[in-house]
């Protein structure tokens, strides 16, 4: 079995993702995750909240300022539309 990871085309996230929410990890403590869920409200995938804003240009555990949370946000979000794996559109 392969390693490696297949995403779905960026136009094809953007009509199944709902919503990406910021939550906190159920195992973890002080660990933040990014879950992104279907139109239905049925979770797809989660991230790493933290990996996701360095990969942003954010910074972890930073309060950012109200306009640099909304441009973070975006940003998040179209990150995540960019790498939904293809295992998370098998509903089975």
């Amino acid at each position: 079995m392969s390693d490696e990871i297949n995403f779905i085309p960026y136009e094809e996230a953007k009509r199944l993702v709902g919503n990406v929410i910021e939550e906190e990890h159920i195992h973890e403590p002080n660990r933040r995750i990014l879950t992104a869920y279907d139109l239905q409200g049925r979770e797809l995938c989660w991230f790493d909240a933290d990996e996701v804003l360095l990969s942003v240009g954010g910074k972890p555990k930073q309060r950012p300022t109200d306009h640099e949370s909304d441009e973070l946000k975006i940003a998040a979000v179209e990150y995540i539309l960019h790498r939904i794996p293809d295992w998370a559109t098998r509903m089975d």
